[in-house]
């Protein structure tokens, strides 16, 4: 069943209610980013606080330091003036249930979903799948904490990236709703 006409409906009673928005100003009002995972339970808007036009919101899965991730921060800071950015991972996060290794074998076997049972993901479907898996770097998680560290310094370490922004580093707990600092990636993202 398609959610199409859910969401062209929703999006009707939204541009009905959209008062003045499309005035809001090309650079986010409060001036920061921030790098999330794609989890459908994390809302950066109520976790943040945010309202429309405040911040950059990038997000992918795992919301790792790609060089996507990192090509857009720096877009967001040199043409739209953000001074500080945020890397929030979460709790109980699908990308800590798999390796690379692991991927490739699924994607090898079938592009079908793959379900997750207690022994980790599994391939339901039948062929074909695709080598093309073992091209790609999962950016996988086997530490929250240390990797919310990785995607900090790697993000820091960027020679497009200015000493001066401060990059803070957080795990966003899905049961409580807080966001939980990860010291050492907060000192690891410090401005100079």
């Amino acid at each position: 069943m398609s959610v199409l006409n859910d969401v062209l409906s929703a999006n009707e009673h939204y541009a009905e209610n959209f008062g003045d928005k499309g005035s809001l100003a090309l650079p986010p009002a409060r001036g920061f980013a921030i790098l999330t995972c794609m989890d459908a339970r994390l809302d950066p808007a109520k976790y943040a606080g945010l309202s429309e036009g405040d911040a950059h919101v990038i997000r992918n899965a795992g919301g790792r330091a790609s060089d996507d991730a990192i090509r857009s921060l720096v877009i967001s800071y040199k043409l739209l003036g953000t001074k500080e950015w945020f890397v929030i991972h979460h709790s109980d996060c699908g990308m800590e249930f798999f390796t690379d290794d692991v991927m490739r074998g699924l994607l090898a076997n079938s592009l079908e979903t793959a379900a997750l049972g207690a022994n980790g993901f599994t391939d339901v479907g039948t062929g074909p799948g695709s080598p093309e898996a073992k091209w790609i770097s999962w950016l996988t998680i086997s530490d929250q904490a240390q990797s919310v560290t990785e995607d900090v310094a790697r993000i820091k370490a960027s020679p497009l990236v200015p000493s001066r922004i401060p990059v803070y580093g957080y795990i966003y707990d899905v049961t409580t709703g807080r966001l939980i600092e990860v010291p050492s990636a907060t000192e690891a993202g410090k401005a100079k």
